[in-house]
């Protein structure tokens, strides 16, 4: 598989890695906590429109007006109070978020209803009551439960006198509040107090609303036929939201068709706020069953006015709040409190302060009306455009951590999280777009980089084995893993080592190589190394250098090492053998190895220049070990090896051929021909052993007639013997020249 598709299936695993997570509800949340939570954050404060304005029935107005600390005991003739004094001020809508569900003093709550009457702006919140009722009765046990939301509105007094009554859950904690509901399917799809006060502020364009309405609806018109204050003062109000909530379900185009009439319209070309509220009713009426929030800020960061100054406006005794201009503004009544320790109706949100200040329900009530006012909810991403923005980002992370070295993958990386980070802060100060965060930077792109560096290191591991593999045809296991870890430092991987050579030649190659074709000769080459480099790997050695036929290995340790020296005699002996094995099995190809065996120091490491090197024994030993091999020539033998390599080692029928100094060399070598392991050995090879002792003794003595006997006797006694021969054409020349009383009994062997 090419790099650059495993990037890709990297990519598409990382994208649909995060389509399943932002399609799982654990996703969701997270979104919904840290990822909306952080654009908060990181927006801040934004102003509110100064259309809303919040009415704080808290302590403060309590303590001024000597009134009960719950606001449920004050008179309600100080609400019909506060009501006059809004109208006069030119309100446009008031919205009590407060339950009125129990009776008080007849006389106040007569005077607080004909402030309602005559005000008819005024919407009321009726409170859902919420009850499980278990049914299904078996074996004693109830087998299910049953929800059940009932709407509990204010009492009828104030109720028929309202403008619209509607209800305003929220959730408490451990829930953080980042939504409302619009209309509350479970109770009867009744608009919630937000949207019901929209409507009734909406009815400033209720005439040019109901005619871009009939003009795109083919259905039954009798409801559209109403007059506003038909409905304002019959209560019909919820009924007709409820009706027209219903029509723009059953044809969702319309909605997009009164938004190209209206865009394309002349008349609002010049009125923009009739357009923004026309706009905005269509908006709230095509809108899902609930809305994000897109809050402003913390507690108070609406206009937020304590009740007592709006109370005492008309006697001049509060004129700060002159300053604040209620005409055509909607003003919500309820408690507000700004202290933790006062709060009784306070909601979790992103901005709930460390100290425990959380939103009052009658701001976010508030800012629900004031997002609709200005379009301007938190939306997220369709699902099909946010199933393709995780796909394509998680393609580009994957590629890029991919094909990238880490260091600059992470910097790529990082900076693309930059880039977006701002994109979808920019969408959500701007329009209020909701872009995910948490599942794109916080889990793709860690889980890109860290996929990528786990798959490069498998591959590496793969690389590394494939490579270890290859090079161990070649090069010892240890230096394999030398240049794996560091294949940069293939250069001084030179050391002094104490080792064993054993070097081979195949007798008559070359005649062999010209009787077969090339395919042939590969062929039985390779056979043939097989045969010759299983001992040699059977025995721990080290297959170093093949040239043709000749082959070198080696054995080596940091100290002298005996067992190490046997184990190569051993291999050596075993070769031997293994050849004979070849020779049986192969009857049109008879073939003879000779071998060498020498023991001492040497440099053994990564030998050449600029850019090619072999791994290779170098020193005296090596070119002795080759001269030791072709002294078989000389003797008629196949296997022999240096007094340095043999001594100490036991178990090895061995005898000593003489003393030699060989082709090139300063240095004579004393020789030895190993046979055979002693376990194995027969009593007439071990008789010719001491009788070949005898006889090189008399040799070395200048006895040449006693030492031409005892070699002419092992001939006769146990057959063709190469040393033998050697020794009596040595005694023939010595007899014609013999080499003086001072002679050592080196030989000196003249050719190769």
């Amino acid at each position: 598989m090419s790099k650059l598709l495993k990037s890709v299936v990297l990519g598409l695993v990382v994208g649909l890695l995060g389509i399943i997570l932002s399609l799982s509800s654990f996703g969701h949340e997270l979104e919904e906590n840290l990822g909306l939570g952080l654009l908060f954050k990181l927006r801040g404060k934004r102003d509110a429109p100064s259309d809303v304005i919040v009415v704080n029935i808290d302590r403060a107005s309590s303590d001024r007006m000597n009134l009960p600390k719950r606001p449920v005991e004050w008179p309600r003739a100080l609400h019909a109070r506060l009501i006059d004094n809004l109208l006069r001020e030119g309100a446009e809508v008031i919205v009590f978020d407060v339950t009125f569900d129990k009776e008080s003093d007849p006389v106040n709550d007569r005077i607080f209803a004909q402030a309602v009457r005559k005000a008819r702006n005024v919407v009321f919140c009726e409170f859902l009551k919420k009850e499980v009722v278990p049914f299904g009765e078996l074996d004693g046990y109830h087998s299910g439960k049953l929800d059940i939301e009932e709407l509990v509105p204010p009492i009828p007094l104030l109720a028929e006198n309202a403008a619209a009554v509607a209800p305003f859950p929220l959730p408490k904690l451990p829930f953080r509040v980042n939504q409302y509901w619009t209309f509350k399917t479970s109770a009867g799809d009744t608009p919630t107090l937000p949207v019901a006060a929209f409507q009734i502020y909406g009815f400033q364009v209720y005439n040019e609303f109901i005619e871009l309405l009939k003009k795109n609806y083919t259905g039954e018109k009798d409801i559209l036929s109403i007059q506003k204050d038909e409905l304002v003062g019959s209560g019909r109000v919820v009924e007709f939201m409820m009706t027209l909530r219903d029509i723009f379900r059953k044809d969702p185009a319309m909605a997009d068709r009164m938004f190209a009439e209206l865009k394309n319209s002349k008349t609002f070309a010049a009125d923009m706020r009739k357009r923004q509220i026309l706009t905005s009713l269509i908006e709230m009426y095509q809108a899902p069953d609930s809305q994000y929030l897109n809050f402003y800020g913390p507690s108070s960061t609406i206009t937020t006015v304590p009740y007592h100054q709006v109370l005492y406006m008309s006697n001049d005794l509060d004129t700060g709040t002159r300053e604040i201009d209620f005409r055509g503004k909607v003003v919500f009544v309820g408690q507000a409190e700004t202290q933790p320790y006062l709060q009784k109706d306070g909601f979790y949100t992103v901005f709930s302060t460390a100290d425990g200040l959380d939103l009052n329900g009658v701001e976010i009530a508030a800012t629900a009306f004031a997002n609709i006012l200005e379009g301007l909810h938190v939306t997220p991403l369709r699902m099909p455009s946010l199933l393709g923005l995780i796909l394509i980002f998680g393609l580009f992370l994957g590629l890029t951590a991919f094909l990238l070295p880490s260091i600059p993958a992470i910097m790529i990386i990082t900076g693309i999280n930059a880039l977006y980070l701002y994109f979808a802060l920019y969408q959500f100060r701007m329009e209020g777009g909701w872009y995910p965060l948490v599942v794109p930077c916080l889990l793709q792109s860690p889980a890109s980089f860290f996929g990528a560096v786990i798959w490069k290191y498998v591959d590496t591991g793969r690389e590394r084995q494939k490579i270890r593999k290859a090079f161990s045809y070649y090069l010892p296991e240890d230096i394999v893993d030398t240049l794996i870890t560091n294949i940069g430092d293939v250069r001084a991987s030179t050391q002094i080592v104490n080792g064993t050579c054993l070097y081979t030649d195949l007798e008559q190659y070359t005649a062999l190589s010209e009787t077969m074709e090339p395919e042939e000769l590969s062929s039985f080459v390779k056979q043939y190394y097989e045969t010759i480099f299983g001992p040699v790997k059977r025995y721990g050695g080290v297959i170093s250098n093949v040239v043709a036929d000749s082959m070198l290995a080696l054995w080596v340790s940091a100290l002298p090492d005996d067992p190490q020296r046997k184990k190569a005699c051993l291999a050596a002996l075993d070769l031997a053998e293994a050849v004979k094995v070849f020779n049986q099995s192969s009857s049109d190809v008879k073939i003879s190895t000779r071998i060498g065996l020498n023991f001492g120091r040497f440099l053994l490491g990564n030998i050449g220049a600029i850019d090619h090197y072999e791994y290779r024994p170098i020193g005296d030993i090596v070119n002795t070990t080759a001269r030791i091999e072709g002294l078989n020539k000389h003797l008629g033998t196949y296997l022999l090896a240096s007094e340095e390599t043999v001594e100490g080692v036991g178990g090895i029928l061995m005898r000593e051929l003489g003393v030699f100094l060989l082709y090139g060399k300063a240095k004579p070598v004393r020789v030895f021909e190993l046979i055979c392991r002693t376990d194995k050995m027969t009593e007439a090879q071990q008789e010719l052993c001491l009788s070949f002792a005898e006889a090189l003794d008399a040799f070395r003595n200048q006895m040449w007639e006693d030492a031409a006997e005892r070699f002419n006797d092992i001939i006769r006694k146990y057959g063709k013997d190469g040393p033998s021969q050697y020794y009596l054409n040595l005694i023939h020349s010595c007899r014609e020249n013999p080499p003086g009383k001072s002679w050592d009994g080196v030989i000196c062997v003249e050719k190769k």
